[in-house]
């Protein structure tokens, strides 16, 4: 029975592909040749490992966007030019003062406070109170019996279980109080009417120097909405545990206990009088980063949306070493430059797709994802009517950790079983028609320790309901986010192969009758 409601579905999903061969004709442009000449370019040492904020990056942004100019795509309307940019922000620590009934402490030694996360702000208080965990959940709450309005709050990190596991969130797993954990807490704090915040990590009981200085001198950070920045959360500092113990409001000792052994808290109000004074400045810079996009008008259904996208940015260069970064995504990224070459010689010989196709290299991925978040967060088309992103994010390599016999033929294919139930069935019919790889679901599976879903950029729209599939070689060994992540590693013949598998699903989706369905709940779930 299933067979034969599944055949007719696979057909008509190669409605398209009938008669002339067109897309075959134009994926067969698609070359381990052309593929490693512009890979030699991009993951050589000119772009410096393209790490996001560089001039390395800068200079492959500038490739990226010659190479569109030059197959004739057209630059975003809402753009000047294919470059979308995005703010960095390079902050520097001017001054920081944190004085308690009189008494100086030492940044750096007594407290530190994060640079990325704070802002500039002054605030006083004579009241502190302890908070446990800081959670204010359905399934556990520190704040049932405590007033914090006005005052400074203290916490511990973490969650707590009950018999041994994590009760809060789902299969005794680590809910949202973990990760991102200390961002919820904060929103909690600040509703509450909190001034400000003392943070205590059970599992760090001094500041390393690297740590310090990491925290306190110029680093790139990330906001994807930096206009709610300023308003949306609380200054907090970390707290050494011998400074934490002279201040805190109940015993330290006891609480630390509990906190490692991720007890429950069952709090008594415990306001305890002690006068604040803080303040924080810091410099703040403004670096720009870009994602490169250029884009082919469809016809009939140009007002729906294909993207195509890959990362281009990398690790850059430590201790004089380039992180060249092949694989990792120079290969996505190249990829991604190959389909536009071959979607664009075929609307110049009038076989323009249906729906407007958007190819979009992102920087950021590294960093966490910033690109794709900013641009999710800020699109130039419609996310509703964005049938698809088709994500790339290293397919140029073979596992190290597989030992099957279609080494040399397979690629993971990751998303297949989230929000549109047409997306594995088009995809599994184009590899079918044109490519034969053996398509491995390995990574879908929900206990997934690598939690590759959530690694790169595909995420981005799926948070928002777009159907995705990423495309991904599963190289985490050997030179994953190493210097030796270079060309000459590279299995052109295999990555040939499945760049085009993505084009010709890429060219069905472009040139269906309808969008892809989404059928089914979005569950995105958390980084």
């Amino acid at each position: 029975m299933k067979k034969l409601l599944i055949l007719p579905l696979a057909l008509l999903c190669l409605q398209s592909f009938a008669q002339e061969d067109i897309a075959a004709k134009y994926g067969n442009l698609i070359t381990g040749t052309e593929l490693k000449k512009h890979l030699t370019i991009i993951a050589g040492d000119e772009f410096e490992g393209r790490e996001t904020g560089t001039e390395g990056q800068r200079k492959a942004a500038a490739y990226i966007e010659a190479q569109f100019k030059l197959m004739g795509l057209q630059k975003p309307d809402a753009l000047k030019t294919y470059q979308q940019f995005y703010p960095l922000f390079q902050d520097s620590v001017i001054e920081t003062m944190l004085n308690i009934n009189g008494t100086l402490a030492a940044h750096g030694k007594d407290y530190l406070v994060p640079i990325s996360d704070n802002k500039t702000v002054k605030f006083k208080s004579n009241k502190l109170v302890f908070a446990g965990y800081g959670i204010d959940d359905s399934a556990y709450s520190d704040y049932k019996k405590i007033n914090v309005k006005g005052k400074v709050v203290v916490f511990f990190l973490g969650e707590p279980k009950k018999d041994g596991k994590y009760f809060i969130g789902e299969a005794g797993r680590q809910s949202k109080w973990t990760y991102p954990g200390l961002e919820n807490k904060l929103a909690v704090a600040l509703a509450k009417g909190a001034v400000g915040v003392f943070v205590v990590n059970p599992n760090m009981e001094t500041f390393s120097k690297r740590f310090v200085d990491y925290n306190t001198n110029s680093n790139i950070s990330f906001e994807s909405m930096p206009e709610l920045a300023t308003s949306n959360t609380l200054n907090y500092a970390i707290l050494a545990h011998a400074y934490a113990k002279n201040i805190f409001p109940v015993n330290f000792d006891t609480a630390m206990a509990n906190a490692k052994k991720k007890n429950v808290f069952s709090l008594a109000p415990t306001d305890f009088k002690i006068a604040i004074a803080y303040s924080y400045q810091k410099n703040r810079n403004i670096i720009n980063a870009s994602n490169v996009i250029g884009v082919i008008e469809g016809t009939d259904k140009k007002d729906e949306y294909v993207f195509l996208t890959g990362h281009y940015d990398h690790l850059g260069k430590h201790d004089g070493k380039i992180y060249y970064g092949a694989d990792d995504d120079g290969s996505g990224t190249v990829g991604v430059i190959q389909m536009a070459a071959a979607f664009a010689k075929a609307a110049a010989e009038g076989h323009r797709p249906r729906r407007t196709i958007v190819f979009m290299t992102v920087s950021g991925e590294e960093k966490g994802l910033w690109g794709s978040e900013y641009y999710s967060d800020h699109p130039l088309y419609p996310l509703s009517k964005t049938s698809v992103d088709l994500n790339t994010d290293m397919v140029g390599r073979t596992d190290t950790e597989r030992k099957t016999a279609d080494t040399l033929n397979y690629i993971y294919v990751v998303g297949h079983d989230k929000i549109s139930s047409e997306m594995p069935v088009i995809n599994e019919a184009a590899n079918a028609k044109y490519t034969n790889l053996i398509l491995d679901y390995k990574f879908d599976d929900p206990n997934d320790k690598e939690r590759i879903y959530y690694r790169s950029d595909h995420y981005n729209f799926a948070r928002k309901g777009v159907p995705v599939l990423f495309f991904y070689d599963g190289m985490l060994k050997a030179d994953y986010h190493k210097p030796t992540d270079t060309v000459d590693k590279i299995n052109f013949d295999l990555y040939e192969k499945r760049v085009k598998m993505i084009f010709y699903t890429a060219w069905e989706i472009a040139n269906r009758e309808n969008m892809l369905n989404r059928d089914k709940p979005l569950d995105a779930g958390t980084r």
